[in-house]
């Protein structure tokens, strides 16, 4: 789980946002859960799909954005993609997460639509457990959903990411498949790169600046019915201590699956091993959340790569 101020201020305005898109399928009748002192229960709740908007490209498509939130504070939710983890029409499926962390997750995968579905739907279906099932439509045309990828207000745009040096980049939430699938064996340590820049221009003269900002990346077990540990690798620049401000607001350290590339621009490195043979996707999340005008909350400034492993016994 990773959390920063941020990510807490975006948990609650995606809680507000979920009201107004999400659409019972079917009513059931819900386990019923204890909750003597706790204003939310730690487990046995249902995840929740999230559209968070649509981008207008130039040739006509669409692009949604979709995120979720899981409710359960101290459980990761498996949905294995199928009927109860869908995208419909079924040709947009095949990107969306099986693994659900815990908290709220901002785009972590987008349907791009050609220019003659553009006035069309897409919809994601999750069903957790004995929970009712929940769906999410991604659509243009509401002014409240538009999405841009234009530069905020002290010139954050997301970063450039790409699995190796000189191959095909990529930037914004849109994210890049990697073109080969790598092939490990199950047990087997296997170190995972991502080339990352950051091209915003800041105003160097602002104090605020004069450190630099640092680029986040992170990696998720994004689909795979095994388990995926992660281990910092020797390379990798470990995260500044919290501070005691931070701590008291709720903030947790880092673990081993993020670090950050201080100058904004160079190879980020982990160390992944997978349990069981199978196949997986991990994602890796590239952003500039560390600049003031950069917040998930906000929209930017981040980008995926999704990477397909083969994991043989």
């Amino acid at each position: 789980m990773k959390k920063n101020l941020r990510t807490v201020f975006g948990l609650v305005v995606g809680a507000i946002l979920v009201a107004a898109s999400i659409v019972p399928v079917q009513a059931q009748q819900l386990p019923t859960i204890s909750r003597p002192l706790g204003l939310r229960a730690p487990v046995g709740l249902p995840v929740i799909p999230i559209f968070e908007g649509a981008y207008e490209n130039e040739d006509g498509s669409v692009t949604y954005s979709f995120g979720y939130l899981n409710r359960n504070t101290a459980e990761a939710i498996e949905i294995p993609l199928g009927p109860n983890n869908r995208i419909e029409p079924a040709e947009f499926g095949g990107l969306q997460p099986s693994r659900f962390e815990t908290t709220r997750h901002t785009g972590v995968f987008t349907v791009t639509v050609p220019a003659s579905m553009r006035d069309g739907e897409v919809w994601w279906y999750i069903k957790t457990g004995q929970h009712e099932e929940l769906k999410v439509p991604g659509r243009r045309g509401r002014l409240g959903y538009t999405l841009d990828r234009t530069p905020r207000p002290a010139g954050s745009v997301a970063p450039v990411a790409s699995f190796v040096e000189g191959g095909p980049q990529v930037q914004d939430p849109d994210g890049l498949v990697a073109e080969e699938t790598l092939t490990v064996k199950a047990g087997a340590p296997v170190t995972l790169s991502a080339q990352v820049d950051d091209i915003s221009v800041r105003d160097m003269t602002d104090t605020r600046n004069a450190d630099g900002v640092p680029v986040r990346v992170s990696w998720y077990k994004h689909q795979g019915e095994g388990q995926v540990t992660f281990e910092r690798h020797p390379s990798s620049e470990p995260p500044p201590a919290l501070s005691e401000l931070q701590i008291a607001r709720g903030a947790t350290q880092a673990g081993p699956d993020e670090t950050q590339i201080a100058s904004g621009t160079g190879t980020a490195n982990v160390i992944a091993t997978f349990s069981q043979p199978g196949d997986y996707m991990i994602r890796t999340l590239v952003d500039n959340w560390a600049a003031d005008d950069s917040t998930e909350a906000d929209q930017c400034c981040w980008t995926n790569l999704y990477q397909r492993v083969t994991v043989t016994p």
